[in-house]
């Protein structure tokens, strides 16, 4: 009945002041202290937005995996110090690296793992090279390339520092990039640009490969000679070189001239040679910007020819035509 309840707390006890009841009577509520706001969903482990942040950040770190050798960007910390650079990881992969004599930080060997010739020699060269060797766990190795098959042996290389234009524009004759994306094909351009005469190759900074140790592999030692420039814009910068009285040739295969037509002496004229991608060939405004669009001639069974030997064989009529 209202007014007669026999709760314990609503009960006043008897002699007692009017308005004191059981309970704490408030003098708790300061030592009380809350949670905090409650956080995003997305810094919530168990949250489903959360697992779905972390499959995009884990998709996302696999793709800057280079298609190569285990190769890999990486910014990770290795104990108590910080690496930036690539990773070369797995047998093979390393001991070509080291044979090619390309610039490394360490080389990292599984404690207890089985050595075979590739490893032996590994050792002797990184050695003889004075590159330092760490002897770490599996699992060390397993967070270092994120996954990849390392197979007890990882190499590291330093970041790679860029030249500006005006660093390689002295040259006469450089060769240019337009969305070559393999660092391989990188590796291989700078190696023919080293062996016929060019004095440095730009890249743009966005959708394009860069030099790592991928592409250390592949040039054979050549980046120690032939200077790679990143530009913000490339069609600004061949704008930029055409003042210089640059000739800009483009390699394209739709309505181009064939090479052997290209007068000889627009080689012996300071020449910028750009290559395109393989599956696309020039951007739309990349090719605009060229004085000459050039194509390789070949039989019909070939549509197109690896981004690397076309500039070799381009970089080639220009060195007979400039000796």
């Amino acid at each position: 009945m209202a007014g007669n309840s026999q709760r314990k707390g609503a009960m006043r006890k008897a002699g007692t002041k009017k308005g004191m009841t059981v309970g704490s009577g408030g003098n708790r509520r300061d030592s009380l202290s809350g949670r905090g706001p409650t956080p995003k969903a997305t810094e919530r482990p168990h949250h489903p937005a959360a697992k779905r942040k972390k499959a995009v950040e884990k998709k996302a770190a696999k793709s800057d995996r280079f298609s190569s050798g285990g190769s890999r960007s990486t910014s990770k910390r290795t104990g108590s110090s910080a690496r930036t650079g690539s990773v070369l990881a797995g047998r093979n992969p390393v001991v070509e690296a080291l044979r090619a004599k390309i610039p490394a930080t360490a080389l990292y060997v599984q404690t207890k793992s089985d050595a075979d010739d590739r490893m032996r020699e590994s050792l002797r060269l990184a050695s003889a090279a004075g590159i330092p060797m760490l002897e770490v766990t599996r699992v060390e190795l397993d967070r270092m390339t994120e996954g990849a098959v390392h197979q007890g042996l990882v190499l590291t290389v330093p970041e790679y520092e860029y030249r500006s234009l005006s660093d390689v524009s002295s040259a006469t004759m450089l060769v240019a990039l337009d969305g070559v994306t393999d660092p391989r094909n990188l590796g291989a351009i700078v190696r023919s640009a080293a062996a016929f005469g060019a004095g440095g190759v730009i890249i743009p900074e966005r959708r394009s490969a860069g030099v790592t140790a991928t592409a250390w592999k592949a040039s054979a030692g050549a980046l120690t000679s032939v200077p790679v420039a990143q530009v913000t814009n490339m069609t600004r910068t061949i704008e930029a070189l055409q003042k210089q009285g640059f000739m800009v040739i483009g390699l394209d295969v739709n309505k181009a001239t064939p090479l052997a037509e290209i007068p000889k002496d627009v080689w012996t004229d300071p020449v910028l040679i750009v290559v395109g991608s393989e599956g696309s060939g020039l951007s739309r405004l990349v090719s605009a910007s060229c004085d000459y669009r050039v194509t390789i001639p070949m039989t019909k069974k070939a549509e197109s020819l690896n981004a690397s030997v076309a500039a070799a064989i381009v970089l080639q009529t220009a060195f007979a035509a400039r000796s």
